[in-house]
């Protein structure tokens, strides 16, 4: 990667943030009236003829738009601006570039084996996201 892109990489991680400090918390309709809805209010679009949040009407929560979004060229990249991947086993290490990719034991991973994929890892100069707790 030469030096301009990556300033522009660096530019656009940082605009992906002050946008996502900007976007709003989108929960799904009428989740402050109903208890069944505070434990876990997840989006689920409003689609009921009269849904006052679906006809985006004063007062009521936004919903979400394609605006929202964030910018294409850091979409889906970890905040370092490494792109993450999931790694079961050490010969999946083989796979990445330190330089551009980040690892994430995968969850199904025991410790024993998590302990082994990241002391490989760090010899080979991956960053590991998710590093198992000893």
């Amino acid at each position: 990667m030469s030096l301009n892109q990556e300033k522009d990489l660096k530019y656009y991680l940082e605009l992906r943030e002050k946008m996502k400090q900007k976007r709003p918390e989108f929960l799904r309709h009428e989740w402050w009236k109903k208890a069944k809805f505070k434990n876990d209010p997840k989006w689920r679009k409003p689609k009921g003829i009269d849904n006052k949040m679906r006809l985006q009407l004063k007062g009521y929560p936004p919903i979400v738009k394609i605006g929202y979004r964030g910018p294409a060229i850091v979409r889906g990249l970890h905040p370092t601006g490494l792109e993450p991947v999931i790694v079961h086993n050490v010969n999946e290490l083989d796979k990445y570039n330190p330089g551009k990719h980040i690892v994430y034991i995968g969850g199904d991973v025991g410790l024993k084996k998590a302990i082994e994929i990241y002391k490989v890892a760090i010899e080979k100069g991956i960053k590991v996201a998710n590093p198992p707790r000893i």
